[in-house]
This record gives structure tokens, C-alpha cells and sequence, in this order.
């Protein structure tokens, strides 16, 4: 089969698009012939060497996360699902085993390439509604869960002005109708050039990028994209008693914000427990959330969607169609 590739720790530009083995299912697992996939920050990050030491991977390494296809092979023991079967979902390298949840791992073998493996018991894949169309259903995965297990966590009350940082990625642009919807006042950083599509998404005001700019005294800031050991000026804008919540590594401690009266949280649901793919399916269908596709690619472009994704600005997710 045809995958997006990469042979040793690197940049993107070392991805290659190229022939592979076509995995296949064995217990407990289901084969998907992948319909389009959608790229996140694990795809180029671990590649990267970033985190060899805690998370070594083996080479050739495929790359993808979020997924949508159709089941083409059923393992030993499989009932949820049957050849045949729309399905869309999220899983993450098997690398990443210690990390994906005590129990029932969503892991797979790749999803940029024209088949993978998964799980098949997992919180974290579900059928594809007919009214989740397959671009939809690939880019929406990572992103509807982490925009929904933000919304539960913070807990936003009306009337309350939150703070989005990095308002332009796939998160960023996934919860701001929902902040809306809540019913809070929303203020996003983006460039001047992305105003107009947070405006359109319901955003209240835009700021730039810089911590000068920040809002003073907000109710709750949601971090989506600096370092959470760097959160010290998104901190200062939030009022005594307020929340702050990070979604980015490394797991960020009370102390480095060095605010004693401000809630710290880090938010991820590997276990599913506040909600799993059926959930995202469900809040789509109803118009309650979406994707921003911000760049379409082909998989013979896969690898330059990766380069893409990290050298250049990007607005929502990019989508790779098999």
C-alpha cells in the first residue's frame, strides 16, 4: 500500500511518500481502508526526535491520527463492527502504549496511508453518521475531543469573557462556537489575516499575539498553543479566582505560572471519560460542531501536508484524501 513514510528522526522534509506492507488486523483489532486523514502536532512532533528518550519509535514510522474510511477487514473476536462499516475516529502510534489510557487504548498503525490497523474497542471510533461527511469526520476527531473536554472542564458560565490563545488551529476554531454557545465573551488571538474567520465563528474581539495586548482580568483562558511551561503572561490576564486551562506539554505545574490564585488545569482525556467519538458524531450532526478546513491535499502530497503544517501558517486542519 501507499503511506507517507518516514525512515529516521527529522524534520518533515525527510517524509517520503512510498509503498509499505498493508497491515492487517489480528485480535481484537479491524482492518480500514482509510477514505482521508487530518494532520496534528503528535504526526511531526514525535518524528521529530523531540521525545526519543520517552517514546522511541520504530522505523519506517507511519504518521496520522484522525481518520475516516471503511472497515475492509475484521480481526478474531470483533463484534462492534463488520466489513463494510463507515467509521471515523482517533488513534494515536503504538509507541505510545504507556500513554493512551489505562484501559481500552485507542493505538493504531497509521492513518496516512490507504490502509491501517485500530482497536476496535475503543471509546475513541465510532460509525460514521451519514451526515458526517468524510472530510468532516477526518479532521474533526482530536479536535471535538479536546474542544469538548475543554468546554466540561472550565465549566463556562454566561456572561463570562474567555481568553483563546492560538484561536486559528483546529481546536482554537472547533470551541469558539461552542464558547458561544455558552453564551461567553469570547477574545481570540490570530493575525489580522484570520479576523474575519473567528468573527465568522463567533469570536467578540481579536488581538494579536502578543502578551502586551492580552485582556486583563478574564473569567477563564483556554492555552492551545504555547508551551505550558511558558504560560506565565496568558496567567496575567486572568482575574483573581479565575481558570486556566493548557493544553499543550510539558504537564505544566501550579508554580510556574506563579500565580497562587488562579486554577491550573491540564487538559486531556485519554481514558475518554468525558466523552468519546459517539459524542463528537452526535454535537456534528446537530450542528453544534465543526471543523475549519484550512488546506486539502492529495496522499501523494501527504508528506508536503506534514512540511505544511509546521512551516507555515495554517488556519484549521489540513485534510489528506486517500
Amino acid at each position: 500500500m501507499k503511506a507517507v513514510v518516514v525512515t529516521g528522526y527529522g524534520p518533515p522534509e525527510k517524509y517520503t511518500v512510498a509503498e509499505v506492507p498493508t497491515p492487517r488486523p489480528g485480535p481484537g483489532q479491524i482492518q480500514v481502508r482509510i477514505a482521508a486523514a487530518s494532520i496534528n502536532p503528535a504526526d511531526v512532533r514525535l518524528p521529530s526526535g523531540d521525545f526519543r528518550d520517552a517514546v522511541p519509535l520504530e522505523f519506517p514510522h507511519v504518521p496520522g491520527n484522525d481518520f475516516a474510511g471503511t472497515v475492509s477487514e475484521v480481526g478474531a473476536g470483533v463484534t462492534a463492527y463488520q466489513v463494510g462499516d463507515e467509521v471515523f475516529g482517533q488513534a494515536v502510534p503504538r509507541a505510545l502504549r504507556a500513554m493512551a489510557g489505562a484501559t481500552r487504548p485507542s493505538l493504531s498503525t497509521g492513518s496516512l496511508a490507504e490502509y491501517a490497523v485500530f482497536e476496535a474497542d475503543t471509546p475513541f471510533l465510532a460509525h460514521r453518521p451519514a451526515g458526517l461527511d468524510i472530510e468532516q469526520a477526518a479532521a474533526l476527531p482530536t479536535i471535538g475531543l479536546t474542544a469538548r473536554a475543554l468546554m466540561a472542564t472550565a465549566e463556562v458560565r454566561p456572561g463570562d469573557t474567555v481568553l483563546v490563545v492560538g484561536a486559528t488551529g483546529g481546536v482554537g476554531t472547533a470551541v469558539i462556537p461552542l464558547l458561544v454557545a455558552a453564551q461567553a465573551r469570547v477574545v481570540a488571538t490570530a493575525t489580522a489575516a484570520d479576523a474575519d474567520i473567528l468573527r465568522a465563528l463567533g469570536a467578540d474581539e481579536i488581538i494579536g499575539y502578543a502578551e502586551s495586548g492580552y485582556p486583563s482580568d478574564v473569567d477563564v483562558a483556554f492555552n492551545l498553543t504555547v508551551p505550558s511551561d511558558h504560560l506565565t503572561g496568558i496567567a496575567g490576564a486572568v482575574r483573581p479566582g479565575g481558570r486556566l486551562l493548557t493544553i499543550t506539554y510539558p504537564v505544566p505545574q501550579p508554580e510556574w505560572i506563579g500565580r497562587d490564585d488562579v486554577s491550573l488545569q491540564f487538559v486531556l482525556d485519554m481514558d475518554g471519560t468525558l466523552g468519546g467519538m459517539r459524542d463528537v458524531a452526535e454535537l456534528a450532526v446537530r450542528g453544534g460542531l465543526a471543523a475549519t478546513i484550512g488546506g486539502r491535499y492529495t496522499l501523494d502530497q501527504g508528506a508536503q501536508a506534514c512540511v505544511d503544517f509546521v512551516r507555515r501558517h495554517t488556519t484549521g486542519k489540513l485534510v489528506v484524501t486517500m
